[in-house]
């Protein structure tokens, strides 16, 4: 039916920009973040809170995204994506008038559980709408969509915050536009029901979908030290401005966006398991660069080549699991992976700021690059011992 046309520019647009809120979630007010904490000295603990505001819209997408990844066949995959793109709106723009910062914080944590239905959401009805390297190509934009995304808001985040710290959060106002697309746009997915009569049959491959799950958690870990600490560091070696921050952040977003724009072609050539290879090793380097740069030009440099592997490492988590299960699942098992994807947003400066406190910046970039690198060679190992002893056998 052409008005169920998956293939339509309306459509795809609207999934690309609802894939964006995610990004937005966080990337907005990044910038702000020194200028926050001036404002709200006299509070206790302000320096944690600041960035706990920042962090905990991940935890509550953590928290939510399993829930709503088992109800999803239940309440339906457009009425989930409408409900959460209005409830985005509304407590996203709220720090624009609140007062106190422990109502931000609450703001931020509504903003969390509207964002584990808005990702959740779109990831399944984008398995759904496109099969095999359909499905491969268009995640691949997807991710670079929130790529470009996130260096939008980045930058405009961190101009306007240069004025106010307020001004960035009004960039969630967005969200409202993005509310009347989908409810013009969408459409429910058919029930597959060849499909559904297996369902009942297909036994889970836990083992892999806990590997990637644990893969991505360690990766969030490590890959969200740039943008809860990278301002703060900025500051030290720089003094750069906020502004100059989010252009920071944007640059290493538009490079992962690149990357991901490519997946689809990547992918077509490499196995999943190669790519993640690729992109831990590929963050890596860029987080040594960062470790090791004592200017914002070198920082640049790390930058743009771990923003190549956070590109390349997104559309590749949830392509590999949306392949290796059948619809009836895909929503459950997309939803544990954004739970993973945000508890290790949320436990980043949580893990980090300690760390940060006894060695400094330079240096916690730095074993976040052996981590990441030491798992990419055991990946290695794995896969090379793995592929000789199947063709001993």
């Amino acid at each position: 039916m052409k008005r169920h046309n998956p293939d339509s520019f309306l459509i795809k647009a609207t999934l690309l920009l609802i894939s964006t809120l995610t990004v937005m979630a966080g990337a907005a007010i990044a910038p702000s973040l020194p200028a926050m904490e001036k404002h709200f000295a006299d509070v206790e603990n302000a320096e944690y809170l600041v960035k706990l505001a920042l962090t905990i819209p991940a935890l509550f997408i953590a928290l939510f995204s399993f829930i709503v990844g088992m109800s999803i066949n239940r309440i339906g995959r457009k009425r989930l994506l409408l409900f959460s793109t209005l409830l985005f709106a509304c407590a996203g723009s709220a720090g624009f008038i609140l007062n106190s910062l422990w109502a931000i914080i609450l703001s931020r944590a509504l903003l969390g559980m509207s964002a584990a239905g808005t990702m959740t959401g779109v990831m399944t009805i984008i398995s759904d709408y496109y099969p095999g390297q359909k499905r491969a190509s268009f995640m691949g934009l997807q991710a670079a969509a929130m790529g470009l995304g996130g260096m939008v808001f980045a930058a405009v985040g961190g101009i306007s915050a240069d004025f106010n710290w307020r001004f960035p959060f009004l960039i969630y106002i967005l969200a409202f536009f993005v509310f009347i697309l989908t409810a013009i746009a969408l459409y429910e997915p058919e029930e597959d029901k060849h499909e559904n009569n297996k369902k009942l049959a297909f036994v889970l491959p836990k083992e892999s979908i806990g590997i990637i799950y644990g893969l991505g958690l360690i990766y969030m870990v490590a890959y969200y030290l740039i943008f809860v600490q990278l301002p703060f560091y900025l500051l030290e070696i720089s003094n750069a401005s906020a502004a100059q921050s989010g252009i920071a952040l944007a640059v290493s977003t538009l490079a992962g966006a690149i990357a991901s724009s490519q997946y689809g072609a990547i992918k077509k050539r490499l196995d999943f398991s190669i790519i993640i290879i690729i992109a831990f090793a590929l963050t890596a380097v860029g987080q040594f660069i960062m470790g090791f740069g004592d200017s914002y030009r070198v920082e640049l440099c790390g930058l743009i080549i771990a923003g190549v592997g956070f590109g390349l490492v997104m559309p590749n988590f949830s392509n590999w699991l949306a392949t290796i299960v059948p619809n009836h699942f895909r929503g459950r098992v997309l939803g544990g992976l954004t739970t993973f994807l945000f508890l290790g947003q949320f436990i980043s400066p949580i893990i980090s700021q300690p760390i940060v406190n006894v060695v400094g910046f330079s240096n916690t970039y730095s074993l976040s690059a052996i981590l990441l690198l030491q798992l990419a060679i055991t990946l290695l190992v794995v896969k090379i011992s793995t592929a000789f002893i199947a063709e001993k056998i």
